[in-house]
């Protein structure tokens, strides 16, 4: 099983070509699911946070961070846009797969989300939101806590259709994956600059800290057992900001990067801490930073134009939740 290590990435217009660009240059290829111990099983996966997973939320509201339309979706079954923020499936898709539970992810907001699909896993992420409540207002999407609330309301869908017992089951043993953070990052700090009126760069990196820890509890105390964090890449090699922070030469902005590895670095101390104060859980900090910026640096190292790095990359993260 081969899986392919995608960035998160800022949802500006700019930003989602640079999406598009890394996800037909990457490819997912499989002959077969995973090959998980004999005694682990994960009943869904269950996605929150921005575009890189948002398989269509977008769709169904009033913004117009969207990608509805052609070229996205190209490479999808059908050649058909469908929200999804690429030419064709999300990690969102790929870990679902990968995992075998089923082949794509759907959006929890899709009008033609069927009941069986519900036990299995859906995806409440939405385009251009982040950690910060003040990212979402700016784009009109979801944020983390809109999220949480339809997460809500999936349980109690999902003890119609399984029961309070099969509901129990299901939400201690799925994967649950949080991806966001890019957004606060390029476009409420350095983009807009909302927040630098308010906080330097340290205070605001402790600000998305906060958030994301207060998020993970608040998953938790709903029955999240397994739950995975997505770090924030190097989002000064984004396009939108190589172009707009670059200088002459457009390369990578080192105080978005910076503002990206300190973020990380108090992102995974605080799952750290909550690893011993959260009974029976197991919180993984998945890094996500390094491996894309030596594929940025060094793309020699990697081939022309496929990419397959080895599905235990993201997933050895996870071995703690066996």
């Amino acid at each position: 099983m081969q899986f392919m290590k995608l960035p998160s990435h800022s949802s500006s217009l700019s930003s989602i070509v640079f999406l598009s660009f890394h996800v037909s240059l990457l490819f997912f290829s499989s002959e077969a699911v995973t090959k998980l111990p004999e005694n682990v099983t994960f009943p869904a996966v269950i996605f929150f946070g921005d575009s890189i997973v948002d398989q269509g939320n977008n769709n169904n509201l009033n913004t117009i961070v969207k990608c509805n339309f052609p070229p996205y979706g190209k490479d999808f079954s059908g050649g058909n846009p469908t929200g999804r923020f690429t030419n064709a499936k999300t990690p969102a898709d790929l870990i679902a797969e990968g995992v075998g539970v089923k082949e794509l992810l759907p959006a929890y907001l899709d009008p033609n989300l069927q009941t069986k699909d519900i036990p299995t896993g859906v995806s409440f992420a939405s385009g251009a939101t982040g950690y910060d409540p003040q990212t979402p207002l700016l784009a009109s999407v979801l944020s983390m806590s809109d999220q949480l609330e339809m997460f809500k309301e999936y349980i109690e869908k999902l003890k119609v259709i399984v029961g309070e017992e099969g509901t129990q089951n299901i939400l201690a043993n799925s994967f649950f994956v949080v991806v966001s953070g890019s957004d606060d990052i390029a476009n409420t700090y350095f983009g807009i600059g909302i927040r630098r009126l308010q906080h330097d760069i340290d205070s605001y990196t402790d600000l998305m800290a906060s958030s994301a820890s207060s998020f993970i509890q608040e998953l938790y105390n709903l029955g999240a057992r397994r739950i995975g964090v997505l770090g924030v890449p190097p989002i000064g090699c984004v396009p939108s900001q190589r172009t707009l922070a670059g200088g002459v030469i457009r390369g990578c902005s080192e105080k978005h990067n910076h503002a990206a590895r300190l973020f990380n670095k108090k992102l995974s101390s605080e799952i750290d801490s909550l690893k011993n104060n959260l009974a029976q859980s197991r919180v993984v900090y998945m890094d996500v930073y390094y491996s894309l910026l030596d594929l940025i640096e060094n793309p020699h190292k990697y081939g022309k134009v496929k990419l397959t790095i080895n599905y235990t990359d993201i997933l050895i993260s996870f071995g703690q939740l066996y």
